[in-house]
């Protein structure tokens, strides 16, 4: 036996049953930026080998050949992730992680390595003369890209079309070269235009661009700037006229609304505009030997956002759609944004905001806002309020003390206010005021309501107890499981022998209550009481008890406990992974609740105990099988 144990140890820890938990995935990577393939194996502490093209990088952790190379993470932990310094195009191959004495191998991983363009250049430039009525031919050249890249021409913040493309496959099989070639009729040429050679591959989405400027006598190329633009009315604007002519400009003429302005020559008029501007365009007529070139401008006067539909506040129920409309004028164009408040997410660019299907979670501030640019912005706030049922959103126990006074607490929060809330354990149900040494108060807050637990002179057994909070209001209701914490509380270590003595006694306890239950049951079937028959269950209690009895297992609680016809409070423990509950206990003892028999608790009681026990016995089961 000892040899066996041995064997399985040694096997282990070189990989029998190891798994990845991490492989290489394939990866696209620009050039020169660094990269890490992953490959996690837990639990195998053997050889772990890279692969590149069917080669090996080297042995373990030690890729002494490769400088740039190197394996990262937590070796005992089983992470042997290659780290790429710099990446370059040798680097664009298929790897692999193998784990060799698990005799394991990942999935190949394609490394695809990109190389940006090298910076376009036009042939010619930077500037390219030629004389009017000639057509004009450039041509730009990318090299040494992969994948090739792509070549655009760009005039005036437009793309050019019709150019012819060609790429060339370099040597190393991998990079390519690419020629783009242009034709400009004379008809689309002009003087001190400027054209510009957009190269780009995946590696450079942007592009690289470079640009020529072309010489030729021409009439008047002229822009007409308006400064400052957008202006609000009533302050100074300077209109400039810049004119690029080949012979050089000889006059400079202003005009409004088609109204001759005596007074200005020069290439620059300045005046303080009114709402005219915005309808009246002003005009510049730049003239050379050649003839001459008109160009106009109107004025945009702009003012800030005003609001033309105010929008209003919402109560919905949950699951309804909500509808929200905003609406603004303003010039310049101005754009409009709804968000949630403290959220920072843009729900929607138009003046209706619709929520579709609304939560809980939807409900709060959400805030219209339209901005004029350069101009002003104003906003609007407004209020979703979602009727849905209760949420405990959390709750708080303080550590205490043998003796001393304890406290549970639970927030909810609620739209509508809940109309009931509950505390329960055992078969005690309060929702307000003093049982006992118990206390309950509620506090109503603007999103719900605070409910406290107060027991005073805290025995063992309240640390023990399942408290039980329940929320209630017209749309449903929501429960949370609190226990109370014993303050410095430790769990001293049992000897195994103790464990097992105890397992014993318990097992023994076990069947003599399960013999005990199986008669009390039989006993209670045989009588005639007509207000003691439950023909609603498909067999008899005597049989369910029975069967319940095989059945117990250690899991979470989860049922109904009441205590007045009227009140019925549902536990539940909230984690989605434990097992179900025998779910035939619940419905026993809710039928018995609701035939007015949960007085009579002696058979619940009995299961109960019998649920600790198996419980006890369940825990100490891997100590039993050490002992053996």
């Amino acid at each position: 036996m000892i040899l066996r144990v041995f064997l399985l140890i040694c096997l282990m820890g070189h990989g029998v049953g190891a798994r990845f938990a991490q492989e290489p995935q394939d990866l696209v990577v620009v050039a020169g930026q660094p990269v890490t393939l992953p490959c996690s194996i837990p639990g195998y502490h053997g050889v772990v080998l890279w692969i590149k093209d069917g080669l090996a990088l080297g042995v373990g952790r030690d890729l002494s050949g490769y400088p740039r190379y190197t394996v990262v993470g937590d070796h005992s932990s089983g992470e042997h992730h290659l780290r790429i310094q710099r990446v370059e195009l040798m680097d664009d191959a298929v790897f692999e992680c193998q784990a060799i004495q698990a005799a394991m191998r990942s999935r190949p991983a394609r490394l695809t390595v990109l190389v940006p363009p090298e910076d376009p250049v036009i042939n010619g430039g930077p500037v390219v003369s030629l004389r009017a009525g000639d057509p004009l031919n450039l041509t730009c050249h990318a090299d040494n890209a992969k994948p090739a890249a792509s070549i655009i021409w760009i005039r005036n913040g437009e793309v050019l079309n019709g150019a012819m493309y060609s790429k060339t496959l370099l040597r190393d099989g991998r990079r390519e070269s690419t020629i783009s070639t242009l034709y400009i009729s004379p008809s689309n040429i002009e003087s001190g235009q400027q054209i510009i050679c957009r190269a780009a591959n995946k590696a450079v989405p942007n592009g690289k661009e470079t640009s020529v400027t072309i010489d030729i006598q021409h009439l008047p190329l002229v822009n007409l700037s308006v400064e400052p633009q957008p202006v609000l009315e009533g302050n100074l604007v300077r209109f400039h006229c810049s004119a690029k002519a080949n012979p050089p400009v000889t006059q400079y003429r202003w005009a409004k609304g088609g109204n001759i302005i005596k007074e200005v020559s020069g290439d620059t008029y300045e005046v303080v505009v009114d709402h005219s501007f915005f309808t009246e365009p002003v005009s510049c007529e730049v003239t050379n030997p050649l003839g001459n070139t008109n160009i106009s401008r109107n004025v945009d006067v702009y003012f800030g956002p005003r609001m033309a539909t105010e929008p209003q506040s919402l109560q919905v129920d949950l699951g309804s759609d909500a509808e929200f409309n905003c609406a603004w004028t303003g010039n310049p164009s101005l754009t409009i944004v709804w968000m949630k408040r403290g959220s920072g997410v843009v729900l929607s660019n138009e003046n209706i905001l619709t929520l579709k299907s609304v939560r809980q979670e939807d409900a709060g501030k959400y805030v219209c806002r339209a901005v004029v640019p350069r101009v002003g912005a104003g906003e609007k706030e407004v209020s979703l309020t979602v009727n849905g049922p209760p949420t405990i959103s959390k709750t708080q126990t303080k550590q205490e003390l043998h003796g001393e006074k304890g406290q549970i607490q639970c927030y909810i929060t609620s739209t509508p206010p809940p109309d009931r809330i509950a505390w329960s354990w055992k078969e005690t149900v309060l929702e307000s005021g003093t049982s006992g040494r118990y206390t309950v108060e509620t506090v109503s807050t603007e999103d719900g309501a605070i409910s406290t637990l107060t027991m005073s002179n805290i025995v063992p057994a309240d640390f023990q107890t399942i408290y039980n909070c329940t929320a209630w209001n017209s749309f449903g209701s929501d429960t949370e499981i609190i226990r109370l914490q014993e303050q410095g509380g430790t769990q001293a270590s049992v000897p195994v022998a103790v464990i097992i003595g105890v397992a014993v006694g318990a097992f023994v306890a076990f069947i003599v209550l399960l013999g005990t239950i199986g008669a009390f049951c039989c006993t209670r079937a045989q009588r005639k009481d007509a207000h003691l028959v439950m023909p609603s269950l498909p067999v008899s209690i005597c049989a369910q008890q029975r069967e319940l009895a095989s059945k117990i297992k250690t899991e979470n609680l989860k049922g109904v406990v009441s205590a007045k016809n009227d009140i019925r409070v549902e536990i539940v423990h909230k984690d989605h992974n434990a097992a179900r509950e025998n779910e035939e206990h619940a419905a026993m003892k809710q039928l018995m609740i609701e035939r007015g028999e949960f007085q009579q608790e002696s058979v619940l009681k009995q299961l109960e105990v019998l649920q600790e026990e198996e419980k006890e016995y369940q825990h100490i089961k891997p100590l039993q099988k050490l002992w053996i």
